[in-house]
């Protein structure tokens, strides 16, 4: 399955990585089910990973960042004596997991706690990145160049007064 976003890339600019964004989506969404997980918003630019992994260590479980990939892998480590098995019900297999983690994304910790791997991540936002305004000069001589300032930061959606 491909999609067409040439009309998307008539009219915006730096959204190169979309088509490979939705590809990776496409193929991961025949990936399994296991182990089972949640991703909560727990703030205006955090976000919580929670997977479900009963029966593994934090030695059994690694976590990689690379190219704007989230890969949590887990490997099964030697097996206990636990008697005769009548029936098992816990999952003990080897998994690998990717999310895709948007620019400015940086995994800042994670824990285990209760067969649960707890993954916190946040959004950061570059200063270069953040919105600022730009001064409006009038006229077009070299004598206004005195005049010139510094862009300053403002918030999204404000429009700040003119000056009087």
């Amino acid at each position: 399955m491909s999609y067409d976003f040439a009309p998307l890339f008539r009219s915006a600019i730096g959204f190169d990585r979309l088509a490979q964004v939705m590809d990776t989506a496409a193929r991961t969404a025949a990936s399994p089910s296991y182990p089972p997980y949640d991703i909560a918003k727990t703030g205006n630019d955090s976000y919580s990973l929670t997977m479900a992994i009963a029966g593994f260590g934090a030695d059994d479980i690694e976590l990689v960042v690379q190219d704007n990939t989230l890969v949590v892998s887990g490997r099964v480590s030697e097996p206990q004596n636990e008697g005769e098995i009548l029936h098992r019900g816990i999952a003990r297999r080897a998994f690998e997991r990717r999310f895709a983690l948007a620019d400015h994304v940086e995994v800042t910790g994670a824990e285990m706690n209760n067969g649960l791997l707890r993954i916190a991540v946040r959004q950061i936002v570059p200063e270069a990145l953040k919105p600022r305004r730009i001064p409006v000069q009038v006229g077009s001589s070299a004598s206004n160049t005195a005049v010139q300032s510094e862009p300053t930061l403002v918030q999204p959606g404000s429009f700040p007064a003119a000056a009087a």
